[in-house]
């Protein structure tokens, strides 16, 4: 069984200026949620239909790694996808191969930790330099059987059959990743037969609305673990015989990290453009990109599964106003924010960004060089970033990486009145294979959405 995202795209593509945009674009499924409720519903016994599933090279590399590991999967549509979940994968030895998915990674190797079988995890270069370290610290306390095949701390890893669990609670560092709590937490009803698992963290916690994010969906999956990230010293506790147990029928919301393009498109070329799919009672940290837009001068208005924005428009004259913020909640619509600053009418700080540097690219690095191109002024720290706007935004090549925000969010820089050329466009296939489609649908002056 294959799932598979192909885009036919060229080696690079030329985005003309775009003077003025309007109209209505549905986005697809989160990719956060999908990832995660593919995981979920494979630990959940029983058939569970997910509907909004995402189609993209990450959770395709899900999909992909649950077959391998047994798990029955039919997919009944467009973003409809069956699973037939059970306590325990039903092969006990696998080789998966996860791309450049940190959260595929990190989520199935803290469930195939305590599946007491052998299975062999690796990805594309890249994910085999970011680090996993922690998380695997954190399972071996538990008694898990983890190897590194190569780097210590990174994959490639196998994973043999766990040792007796370890007595008290498992301790973990998430300062580079809150994708290590949300590992250890979906892994949690393995490991809570006995006796309920106490997860204590150590040092900060980066996202935090993302640890809420994964406790929402799991709840929805029948476990209500519990904690606070906001605490002093965060304790998370999932229940002594907490059992995944299928919804039914699960929905997933619109891609909030996706829409911040489409909206930062409305904030500079004048709207209105509305992205369909989510609104203000969404579950995922990235919906307060549009708070963001609100302080920058853009309109916002907010619906019960839509938001607009719109503005008079960068190239009637019109400068959103800089911040200087912290984003450590959303590190990924982030990265539109530091396009917006281009527009602004003075310097921009975007602050707790170290993230950035262990994701698909050194992402502090890479939009420093790139905003420079475009005739910025920018000051790169080890986690924050000061964009001084230029007076015109020039045209310029724009190298993605390899990474699929790259590509996407610096096509809007042609609302600069400027051709901008995208090096290896076909990046985007990672979360959104029709990026540029959609993009392309909203060019031009449009009546506003009803």
């Amino acid at each position: 069984m294959a799932f598979k995202v192909t885009t036919s795209l060229p080696d690079f593509l030329d985005i003309a200026p775009i003077d003025a945009a309007a109209g209505e674009i549905v986005l697809p499924g989160s990719k956060s949620i999908s990832i995660r409720a593919l995981l979920l519903a494979a630990l959940a016994p029983g058939a569970t239909d997910l509907e909004g599933v995402l189609d993209s090279d990450d959770t395709a590399v899900m999909r992909q790694a649950l077959a391998a590991l047994g798990v029955s999967q039919t997919t009944r549509g467009a973003g409809q996808v069956r699973i037939v979940g059970a306590r325990r994968f039903p092969k006990r030895q696998a080789e998966l191969f996860l791309g450049n998915s940190g959260l595929s990674a990190r989520t199935l190797l803290a469930a195939l930790a305590f599946m007491d079988g052998h299975y062999r995890l690796s990805g594309v270069a890249r994910m085999h330099e970011r680090p996993i370290g922690d998380l695997v610290e954190a399972l071996r306390d538990a008694g898990a059987n983890i190897e590194y095949l190569e780097g210590q701390g990174f994959l490639p890893l196998k994973v043999g059959p766990a040792g007796a669990r370890l007595p008290g609670p498992l301790h973990v560092r998430s300062g580079a990743s809150s994708q290590y709590l949300t590992g250890l937490l979906q892994a949690g009803p393995l490991l809570s037969e006995t006796a309920p698992l106490r997860i204590v963290l150590r040092g900060p916690l980066i996202s935090k609305p993302y640890v809420l994010l994964t406790l929402d969906l799991m709840r929805r999956f029948g476990v209500a673990a519990d904690g606070d990230p906001d605490a002093t010293e965060p304790v998370f506790v999932v229940p002594q015989g907490a059992r995944y147990q299928s919804p039914g029928i699960y929905r997933i919301e619109a891609d909030a990290s996706s829409a911040s393009y489409f909206l930062a498109l409305g904030a500079l070329a004048a709207g209105p453009v509305r992205v369909v799919g989510l609104g203000r009672s969404s579950v995922q940290p990235d919906v307060s990109f549009a708070t963001v837009l609100e302080k920058m001068g853009a309109k916002v208005e907010f619906g019960p599964d839509w938001i607009e924005a719109s503005s008079p428009g960068v190239a009637r004259g019109f400068r959103l106003r800089p911040v200087d913020q912290d984003f450590n909640h959303m590190p990924d619509s982030a990265m539109t924010v530091a396009i917006l600053a281009l527009f602004a009418s003075g310097p921009s700080t975007l602050r707790n960004i170290g993230s950035w540097r262990v994701k698909e690219t050194d992402r502090v690095a890479a939009m420093a060089c790139e905003l420079s191109k475009l005739g910025a002024t920018v000051t790169a720290g080890s986690d924050f970033l000061r964009i001084a706007p230029p007076k015109r935004v020039a045209s310029a090549t724009i190298r993605t990486y390899d990474d699929h925000r790259m590509a996407m969010c610096f096509a809007l820089a042609a609302c600069g009145g400027n051709p901008v050329r995208i090096l290896e466009p076909s990046c985007v296939g990672k979360t959104f294979p029709h990026y540029f489609d959609g993009l392309r649908s909203l060019l031009g002056s449009k009546k506003s959405p009803a």
